[in-house]
C-alpha cells in the first residue's frame, strides 16, 4: 500500500502540510505569471523570476494562519508590496547596508545601452556580476538607477564586504585519483558568487593563502561552489574531476549557474571550458600558461626523491562507495559513465594494495566491474543507433549511444584495454580494436602522436594482421617518443610509465624470453619510481606491464609471480570464469 504523506510537513517549508505548500507553490506561479507575463520557477522555499529571487517562508507563515480562499488576496497583496518597494527607492545607505555581489549566468541579464543594466559587468565567459538587493523575503537586482543614489564603486566595496558576511559549509573531499577538493556549500543565494573571493574564502575556511599557481573552481549552481588548489600534479586529474563534479550538480540544481570549469588566479577569473557548436560536447582547453603550469608540478615530483613505496593503503570502501554510486545512477544519467569508469579503476587498483597477489574474489569483482565500465565506455562511443544492454557488476544496464566524445580519449583506451587483456575478454578487445583511431585523436588533440602510434600498433596485432604491419607501427610508436620529439608528455611520465608496455611488447612478438623477464623486472622497478609517495590508486599496480605479463603468460612466457605491483593470481588466469562477465 502507498503510504499518504499529503498530511506531512512539507520538507521545504515546515508550517504547511506538503498538500497545502504545494497548493501554495501553484498560487505564487500564477500570480507571478500574471504580473510578469512569463513563468517563474517555484521550487521548495523559493520563487525565482527574470530579475528577482523571492523567499516564501514568510509568505507561507501568513498563509498558514488563514483559509484556503484567501490565499491569493495574501499572495497578491505580498508581492504587489514587494514589487512596489523594488521601484520605490531605498536610500544610499539601505542600499549600501543590503547590497551582495553576485554572480549570475551570463544570458540571465541583458547589459547593453538601454538594459537598466549597464553597470554590471563580466568577469569571465560564462558569467556576470550584478549587485543584488538581499532583503528578508527577496532578492533583486539593483537597476542603473539604483546604482547612481550610492555610487558604483561605493557599492562594489559594500557588495564585496557583505558577500563575505554570508555564511557557508565546507568540506574537504578526496577524489579517486588523489586530488583534494574543498566544497562549499549553503542555503544562500550567495554561495557560488564567493567565487570573486576565492583567496578570501579559502583563507577563512582552511587557514591557509591559495598558492601563487591559483586554483581550480566550478560554480554548478548559486548554493555550491568547489575548488582545488594547484600545488601539484594532482591537478591534471582535478580537471576531469571537477569537470564532472560541475555537470551533476548543475543537472540536477537546484538554482543551475553553470557547468563550466575557471582558473582562478588573483587577477582574475578564466574560463578552461569550450563549447563546440557543431558536436554540441564541451572540452576543457586549458591555456598554454596553465599546459606549462602542469607540466612543472609533474615534473617537480623528481623521482627517487620521495620514499620508494607508495603511500599507505587508500581508503578502498569509500573507493568502493563512489563507483558504486556511480554505477547505480547510470540507468538515469548515462552521462556518468566516465566518472564511472574512472571511480572503478581507482576502486580495482586500491583493492591490491590490500591484496597484492589479487587472491580475493572482491579484488576480481572490482577488476571485473572497472573492465566492463571501460567496455561500456568505448562501445557506447562507437557508430550505432538506439540503446544497447551492457552487464555491469550483477545487473545488466541499458545505456544509449552517445558517439565519441572527449572522455573516450587514447589514455582512457589504454586503460580499458589493459583491464579487458587482464580479465582476458576476447571479444571486448575486439570490439576495442575496432575503434576508430580519429576518434582518439579529436577526442583529446593535445596528447602526443607516440600514444596513438601504440594503440595503432595494438589493435592491428589484435586484428590479427601481418607481422611487418605491426613491427612498422611499434617503430613508429618507438620513435616518435623520444623526448625531443613527445614534448606534450613530461619526461618521467613518457620514460617511466608510457613506454615501459611497448618495450615488453617488443619482446613478445620477437619471443625472447629472458629479454622480455629482464624488461618486466625494469617496468616494474620504473614504476615504483615514477608514483613514489603519491596517494593515486596507480601506485599499488603497474597496470600496462601486468596486462602484457597475461599476454605473455598465455603465451607460453615464464613469468616470475614474486614481482611486486604485479598481481599473481591475474596473471595465472586464477579467477577467470568463476562468474558470467
Amino acid at each position: 500500500m502507498t503510504q499518504d504523506n499529503s498530511n506531512a510537513p512539507d520538507a521545504h517549508l515546515p508550517m504547511l502540510t506538503a498538500d497545502r505548500a504545494g497548493h501554495l507553490r501553484r498560487l505564487v506561479a500564477d500570480d507571478l505569471s500574471a504580473r510578469d507575463g512569463a513563468h517563474p520557477r517555484v521550487e521548495g522555499s523559493t520563487a525565482v523570476r527574470e530579475r528577482s529571487t523571492h523567499n516564501l517562508t514568510v509568505l507561507a507563515q501568513r498563509c498558514g494562519t488563514s483559509e484556503r480562499e484567501h490565499w491569493p488576496a495574501l499572495i497578491a497583496q505580498h508581492f504587489t508590496s514587494l514589487d512596489t518597494a523594488a521601484q520605490s527607492g531605498e536610500s544610499a545607505e539601505d542600499l549600501l547596508r543590503r547590497t551582495v555581489l553576485r554572480l549570475l549566468p551570463d544570458k540571465a541579464l541583458a547589459t547593453g545601452e538601454g538594459s537598466g543594466y549597464r553597470y554590471a559587468w563580466q568577469p569571465a565567459e560564462g558569467l556576470v556580476t550584478a549587485l543584488a538587493l538581499d532583503a528578508p523575503d527577496s532578492v533583486r537586482m539593483l537597476t542603473d538607477t539604483d546604482v547612481d543614489r550610492a555610487g558604483l564603486d561605493a557599492l562594489k566595496a559594500a557588495g564585496r564586504t557583505n558577500l563575505l558576511a554570508e555564511p557557508v559549509e565546507h568540506e574537504e573531499m578526496r577524489t579517486p585519483s588523489g586530488a583534494l577538493l574543498h566544497s562549499v556549500y549553503g542555503d544562500s543565494h550567495f554561495v557560488a558568487s564567493k567565487a570573486l573571493v576565492l583567496g578570501d574564502l579559502a583563507r577563512a575556511l582552511t587557514g591557509r593563502d591559495l598558492p601563487e599557481a591559483g586554483a581550480l573552481v566550478v560554480v554548478p549552481t548559486r548554493h555550491l561552489l568547489a575548488f582545488h588548489p594547484i600545488v601539484d600534479a594532482t591537478v591534471v586529474d582535478a580537471v576531469n574531476d571537477l569537470g564532472m563534479y560541475a555537470m551533476g550538480a548543475y543537472e540536477d540544481g537546484p538554482g543551475p549557474l553553470n557547468p563550466l570549469l575557471y582558473w582562478w588566479r588573483r587577477d582574475g577569473l578564466v574560463c578552461l571550458t569550450s563549447f563546440d557548436e557543431q558536436t554540441r560536447a564541451m572540452e576543457v582547453t586549458p591555456p598554454q600558461e596553465l599546459m606549462d603550469l602542469m607540466r612543472r608540478l609533474h615534473a617537480a615530483g623528481e623521482p627517487g626523491t620521495k620514499p620508494s613505496t607508495p603511500d599507505a593503503a587508500p581508503d578502498v570502501d569509500q573507493l568502493e562507495t563512489t563507483a558504486a554510486t556511480f554505477i547505480s545512477g547510470l540507468p538515469q544519467d548515462p552521462a556518468a559513465l566516465p566518472a564511472a569508469f574512472r571511480s572503478a579503476t581507482a576502486h580495482a587498483l586500491a583493492r591490491c594494495a590490500k591484496d597484492p597477489d589479487g587472491a580475493k574474489l572482491e579484488t576480481w569483482e572490482a577488476w571485473v566491474t572497472a573492465m566492463q565500465l571501460g567496455d561500456a565506455l568505448f562501445a557506447t562511443a562507437l557508430p550505432q543507433e538506439g540503446r544497447a544492454e551492457y552487464r555491469i557488476g550483477d545487473r545488466v544496464i541499458a545505456l544509449p549511444a552517445t558517439g565519441p566524445s572527449p572522455h573516450t580519449n587514447g589514455r582512457a583506451w589504454l586503460d580499458a584495454f589493459w583491464f579487458a587483456l587482464v580479465c582476458r575478454e576476447g571479444d571486448r578487445l575486439s570490439r576495442l580494436a575496432r575503434f576508430p583511431l580519429d576518434d582518439l585523436r579529436r577526442a583529446d588533440p593535445s596528447q602526443d602522436a607516440y600514444l596513438f602510434h601504440w594503440i595503432d600498433t595494438l589493435q592491428t596485432y589484435w586484428n590479427g594482421q601481418s607481422m611487418d604491419d605491426i613491427v612498422q607501427k611499434l617503430i613508429a610508436t618507438m620513435e616518435t617518443s623520444e623526448p625531443k620529439v613527445a614534448t606534450r608528455t613530461a619526461p618521467e611520465l613518457l620514460n617511466l610509465v608510457d613506454y615501459q608496455p611497448a618495450a615488453l611488447f617488443h619482446r613478445l612478438i620477437t619471443r625472447n624470453h629472458e629479454a622480455f623477464a629482464e624488461t618486466l623486472t625494469g617496468a616494474v622497478a620504473h614504476h615504483d619510481r615514477y608514483w613514489a609517495g603519491s596517494p593515486d590508486p596507480r601506485g599499488h599496480v603497474a597496470l600496462g606491464p601486468l596486462a602484457l605479463a597475461c599476454l605473455a603468460h598465455d603465451g607460453d612466457f615464464p613469468v616470475d609471480a614474486t614481482l611486486p605491483r604485479l598481481p599473481k593470481h591475474l596473471i595465472s588466469r586464477a579467477w577467470c570464469g568463476e562468474f558470467p562477465t
